[in-house]
């Protein structure tokens, strides 16, 4: 498939949180991002979480302002719902896996697409977030509805 796309994929998302500190770890921790400090002065925060080569957060923490604490269930949250992050391989993802299901962040499901596999997990803050990758078993032409299991990860769902 060819693309004649003017872009290269999305350059950040902007997200705010309450805590800068515990968000980066997370991220460091389970993605090895890196981070920048941008901009630090009373009661403004903002940092960048590069998370691909051409991606990242960039973290707002303002004081007073609570729209990280609001929490919405999915297709219920506006117009930007969830993102999602691509591993840079299936070991990667495996391992990505396992991290946040380690923190606590996401269950052992994974779910087939059918191009991709994908696992849901939960930020510090709360957001829902994805992981992708292709999908190794993938059959030309198939795409599966949300919900349908992983075979290569059957015996941990």
């Amino acid at each position: 498939m060819t693309s004649s796309a003017r872009t290269s994929g999305f350059g950040h998302v902007a997200i705010l949180t309450n805590d800068t500190d515990r968000l980066h770890r997370f991220y460091q921790e389970v993605f090895g991002a890196t981070v920048s400090e941008v901009e630090q002065q009373p009661g403004f925060r903002l940092s960048l979480i590069n998370v691909g080569p051409h991606s990242e957060l960039n973290v707002f923490q303002i004081d007073g302002n609570t729209e990280a604490e609001r929490q919405t269930p999915m297709f219920g949250r506006g117009r930007i719902d969830h993102l999602a992050l691509q591993a840079a391989s299936f070991d990667d993802f495996v391992a990505i896996r396992q991290s946040v299901m380690d923190r606590g962040s996401a269950d052992a499901f994974v779910t087939d697409f059918g191009p991709l596999l994908s696992v849901f997990f939960t930020d510090p803050d709360g957001l829902e977030c994805e992981v992708t990758v292709p999908n190794p078993d993938m059959v030309p032409g198939v795409m599966n509805p949300p919900g349908t299991p992983a075979a290569r990860f059957a015996e941990a769902q």
